[in-house]
């Protein structure tokens, strides 16, 4: 039929990494390329998006934009701009390669609930 020649992968909507890296895999196996959707996460996410945009199955460009144009302030240490050929780098730290900004979380919760078991 020639339907589904081109997936979307959006993390936040397939159920999280785990799912998006299956979906990946899946299209990569069955030659379907891929691209990354995201752009109003914070660098929490926008790191994951980075990560998973750098898989070898994610040939055609995404729509991961630099942070500094939704948020005067993110949650992270790291900023995501914008390089000269309009490609954002991967962070190479442990784990999604960003450091909570702690006292910017704390200053962008607006409410918080704690839980006991």
């Amino acid at each position: 039929m020639g339907a589904c020649r081109v997936i979307n992968i959006k993390a936040g909507r397939v159920g999280g990494l785990t799912e998006a890296l299956a979906i990946h895999d899946l299209c990569l196996a069955q030659n379907v390329p891929v691209w990354c959707g995201g752009m109003l996460e914070t660098g929490v996410g926008r790191a994951a998006n980075l990560a998973l945009a750098s898989l070898p199955g994610f040939t055609l460009p995404g729509d991961i934009s630099a942070s500094d144009r939704y948020y005067a302030e993110d949650i992270t240490h790291q900023r995501f701009v914008l390089n000269p050929d309009s490609t954002i780098d991967v962070p190479q730290g442990n784990g999604l390669g960003v450091t909570i900004d702690e006292p910017a979380r704390q200053r962008a919760t607006l409410d918080h609930l704690v839980l006991k078991s």
